[in-house]
């Protein structure tokens, strides 16, 4: 994903979960990214908050959001039920930038209009941009309404951050009896000739096919 996509994933979802660290404990608010370009998403505050305080200090922020329905239900076996949507992370390296440089912006310049006219109104606003991050789309569809499989993830990384990611794997010692195979309900276990290798795009690290290996060759990558 390039920063665009990963700009409109999250400007769909709307407000954002965004946290930092305060004095060793994480805190959470709410907020959202107005702008992207090459340089990373844009984000705002007012420099009185703990907030700015916070950003200023670590220079990382992590942020979050849902979309689709927050609500729970529970079908008829008493467990709970989620309809389909994605949830989005993301964390990386920030830093402020003046409003200077924000009025000196030619690409996607009607979207940095917006945080130009709100620094006008309120003269306390700072803006920041994160210029460094990874993360992940979580598109689910745990009922599988529409596709045959329960998920989807797509890892990102963009400006030269790390883009190392977790899963699982099955090792050399696997003696193909299919028991992972057959328990994993999010069909993330393909058999390519006569082995088996999990697919990381549609592994839930549930740990079903950690449980069910009788010779524990499925462990973390």
């Amino acid at each position: 994903m390039n920063i665009k996509e990963i700009y409109e994933k999250f400007d769909a979802i709307g407000s954002l979960t965004f946290a930092t660290i305060n004095e060793g404990y994480p805190e959470t608010r709410i907020a959202h990214f107005f702008a992207y370009d090459d340089k990373g998403l844009y984000f705002r505050v007012m420099f009185p908050k703990p907030f700015y305080k916070q950003l200023t200090k670590e220079e990382k922020v992590s942020v979050c959001g849902l979309y689709g329905s927050t609500e729970v239900t529970h079908g008829e076996d008493g467990l709970p039920e989620f309809q389909p949507g994605y949830s989005m992370r993301i964390t990386g390296d920030i830093k402020e930038i003046p409003l200077e440089e924000i009025k000196n912006k030619t690409i996607n310049k009607e979207l940095f209009d917006v945080g130009i006219k709100d620094a006008e109104k309120y003269p306390a606003l700072r803006i920041f941009v994160l210029h460094r991050g990874k993360g992940e789309v979580f598109d689910f569809d745990f009922e599988t309404k529409f596709r045959d499989h329960k998920l989807l993830r797509t890892n990102f990384s963009f400006n030269g951050f790390s883009d190392k990611v977790f899963g699982l794997e099955i090792k050399n010692n696997c003696i193909r009896c299919g028991k992972c195979f057959k328990k994993c309900s999010f069909k993330a276990i393909d058999k390519v000739n006569k082995d088996y290798v999990i697919n990381n795009r549609k592994c839930d690290v549930c740990g079903d096919c950690i449980v069910v290996c009788p010779v524990d060759a499925i462990s973390e990558k």
